[in-house]
């Protein structure tokens, strides 16, 4: 008992942590072609097409139904009217198979908001990969990204804990409207 009780609570230390992406503002993120669900429809997300719309707020997320993932999806689909008066976009992304996704994206995203699978690649392009001893399976970080119509990041927050992510991307987007 004392040992689970052990490897409880280094599990919660470990996923306490601040993740640390290494993509930093100015750089320019990783083009990606990959699939996603927006309301349960499976599509093709391709973020050179997403940013001809506007700035993209790319956020990765652990897995779709857990806790803090569906909190925070719950959080973004309510802020979805602020990001498209600011112009721009939301885009979720995990290393969640589409048909979780396309569940969750009912479910959690409210089909406001498209999220996508990404590739073990994908997550290492952006520097997301959730590489902890033990863990099972492929997963992101917690990290969320604004990307500037250019290409280029703008603005990074980097936290396991999704409580902040959606007002410092939304005031990360605003502060590009103003530029």
């Amino acid at each position: 008992m004392r040992i689970v009780r052990h490897a409880a609570v280094l599990a919660a230390a470990l996923f306490a942590l601040p993740a640390a992406a290494a993509l930093a503002p100015g750089v320019k993120a990783p083009d990606f072609t990959t699939q996603g669900a927006l309301a349960g429809k499976v599509f093709r997300v391709n973020l050179a097409q997403q940013l001809k719309k506007g700035p993209v707020v790319l956020y990765f997320f652990p897995a779709a139904f857990t806790s803090g993932c569906n909190a925070e999806a719950k959080a973004f689909a309510e802020a979805v009217p602020q990001f498209r008066a600011a112009g721009a976009q939301v885009i979720g992304m995990s290393a969640d198979a589409v048909p979780q996704l396309q569940k969750f994206s009912t479910e959690h995203c409210a089909g406001k908001f498209p999220v996508a699978s990404a590739t073990p690649e994908l997550l290492k392009q952006y520097d997301v990969l959730l590489n902890r001893p033990g863990m099972a399976r492929t997963m992101s970080d917690r990290t969320s990204y604004v990307i500037a119509p250019d290409g280029k990041v703008a603005f990074v927050h980097s936290d396991m804990s999704p409580v902040d992510h959606v007002r410092t991307t939304l005031a990360a987007v605003q502060g590009l409207k103003r530029r």
